[in-house]
């Protein structure tokens, strides 16, 4: 063997020792460090409800959570309280990034999303019910079928006066145009903002609600969309949109931090008159 393949393999098996050394020590640190480490409980109160046990009413259930052995938010607080205490826990969760709006619930008196909700460190236990003044399924997953019939309702696409959308075909819209729908279209329908309505509460099955009412906002005002009288007429009674007495609880609990109570505002100006839809800045079909 040559001088430099010994040198060579000197070398390799000498940093492959110091290597092992690093992995081992490295290991051993951490080991001490999560042994040091003291236990951070945390108390969540969550409600339960089992429609299988129709004797039995509503409670709530308090669940103890090392927030050291935890992840940031709520979510994965109850991802955790279900994976290892307490199977029979039932939620709704998706994408865990605030798009899909599946976790909503309320936390701390506050309607939100359980995987952007951070924990409270504080010390206090966190109470956690379902979406408020809606049929429960079970423990924390409400019953939408109102909700997402109201959607229905709107006609959520884009029409055209010939009652056909072409395909194959570019719909243009000018800059100015499009910004119109900037606050509107990033609504994730969580319903996060209905629930916290009053006007909602108690008239949900005429009022449509500040989410449904901000999404028919959305193709209202849309320069592509020619339904715009259709779409007005069919919310010119006295529940549809002006059971909404301006309580603004939607726009303080959205987390989105979008503003449907504008969105109403500007709907009660189309139907009273007081307003216009400005004509397209661009044609849309060239």
């Amino acid at each position: 063997m040559s001088r430099e393949a010994q040198l060579f393999k000197l070398c390799r098996g000498s940093f492959g020792q110091v290597r092992s050394i690093h992995r081992a020590s490295t290991s051993q640190a951490a080991a001490v460090q999560a042994k040091e480490k003291p236990v951070k409980n945390k108390v969540f109160s969550i409600y339960r409800w089992n429609p299988d046990k129709s004797d039995q009413k509503p409670y709530m259930q308090e669940y103890n959570v090392d927030l050291n052995a935890c992840g940031p938010m709520v979510l994965d607080a109850l991802i955790k309280i279900k994976n290892e205490i307490d199977p029979t826990l039932t939620f709704r969760r998706s994408c865990r990034e605030g798009i899909c709006g599946s976790c909503a619930m309320n936390i701390g008196g506050v309607n939100t999303l359980a995987c952007i909700s951070k924990i409270d460190t504080s010390g206090k236990s966190t109470k956690i019910y379902p979406l408020p003044h809606m049929y429960v399924v079970k423990d924390l997953v409400p019953d939408m079928n109102n909700f997402y019939n109201q959607y229905k309702s709107i006609e959520p696409w884009l029409q055209r006066k010939d009652d056909t959308v072409k395909k194959n075909t570019e719909y243009l819209q000018s800059v100015e145009d499009r910004q119109k729908l900037d606050g509107l279209y990033e609504c994730i329908l969580c319903a996060c903002c209905s629930t916290s309505c009053p006007s909602y509460w108690w008239n949900g099955d005429k009022y449509l609600g500040p989410a449904v009412l901000m999404q028919a906002y959305r193709w209202i005002i849309d320069s592509r969309d020619e339904a715009t009288t259709k779409r007005l007429d069919k919310m010119r009674d006295p529940f549809s949109a002006f059971r909404c007495h301006t309580i603004m609880n939607c726009t303080r609990t959205c987390p989105k931090g979008l503003n449907p109570g504008r969105a109403i505002a500007e709907i009660k100006k189309l139907l009273g008159g007081v307003a216009k839809k400005e004509e397209p800045h661009l044609k849309a079909v060239a």
